[in-house]
């Protein structure tokens, strides 16, 4: 079960009710913060989480909108002692953008927090027994850019009726069995986990992608996801616009979403030029399941049991 909590959901520049693009993913001891607008560390205490064990940052790219709150929130944390070490994790270009900000904040001066800078490419950035997350190219303009897959690794379930028929205690020896090692019972029978444990279930899949131009590439990264988090800066009628500029359409998301066999489809980067009813009204006609998240929303993504 992954959290995700929407600390900024505008696009390009803030408005009344939206800061720039800023959420936190959380998953048992970790914390991710993807991509840093203006005012993000504001959103971070507005939104209850505080700064603790926030040290791990994901940029989808180096755009200006999502990255000008590291200068303040890296500040921030350099000058409270909150936190000593921070690692940035981004593409080369969008690394190199932040490296420069940080001299801007810091002039000459060794930073008095250790900023460790890994450049990433498709493919797994980090994990653990439990779960994995992964980095995916995403087209956008001008931009080395990235998407985020966070997933659970597939459990199989403890079978107890079988482990009772066996005579096997509660305990120790379940506690191996599930974690893949083989026992031995008093009466010397060998007892391997596969007579014990079930097939595998999928665990939950929580797909995050930034500024999209387009949308092509991305359904295999999006495929069979519990939710999907896009950008929808742009109306249909406005196609051609968006094109333009490096983004796509709500109608462009929703398509995505359909042809991924996404569960459920979460809306961000919305513009000040749209009412949030028209992006969600265009979406929707093409994948009902579609939600318009708003500042400080907070979703719980787990894997859907099967009825």
């Amino acid at each position: 079960m992954f959290e995700i909590v929407f600390l900024g959901t505008s696009a390009s520049a803030p408005s009344v009710q939206r800061n720039l693009p800023a959420a936190v993913v959380i998953y048992n001891q970790y914390r991710f913060l993807i991509d840093c607008g203006e005012g993000t560390q504001r959103q971070i205490l507005k939104s209850g989480l505080g700064f603790r064990r926030l040290n791990r940052i994901l940029l989808t790219h180096g755009h200006l909108d999502h990255i000008l709150g590291l200068g303040g929130l890296i500040s921030t944390y350099a000058r409270w002692e909150a936190i000593n070490e921070v690692e940035i994790y981004a593409g080369k270009l969008a690394l190199r953008r932040v490296k420069l900000l940080m001299k801007v904040v810091f002039m000459d001066e060794i930073p008095p927090i250790n900023i460790i800078y890994h450049e990433i490419g498709p493919g797994v950035i980090m994990e653990d027994e439990k779960f994995t997350l992964r980095a995916f190219k995403v087209i956008h303009k001008g931009a080395d850019s990235f998407g985020f897959i966070f997933e659970e690794k597939p459990k199989r379930p403890f079978l107890v009726e079988k482990a009772e028929a066996l005579g096997i205690p509660a305990g120790p020896e379940r506690r191996r069995l599930v974690q893949g090692e083989s026992i031995t019972l008093p009466n010397g029978r060998i007892v391997t986990p596969d007579e014990v444990l079930g097939p595998p279930i999928p665990g939950a899949k929580l797909v995050y992608v930034g500024d999209a131009s387009s949308t092509r590439n991305l359904a295999e990264a999006a495929y069979k996801a519990d939710a999907l988090v896009i950008e929808a800066t742009y109306l249909e009628p406005e196609k051609e616009l968006a094109k333009q500029y490096g983004h796509i359409t709500a109608a462009q998301a929703a398509r995505l979403a359909l042809e991924a066999e996404v569960r459920h489809l979460y809306l961000i980067h919305i513009s000040r030029r749209y009412n949030s009813n028209e992006v969600l009204e265009e979406a929707r006609a093409i994948f009902p399941n579609t939600t318009i998240v708003n500042d400080l929303d907070r979703v719980v993504v787990k894997k859907e049991e099967a009825s």
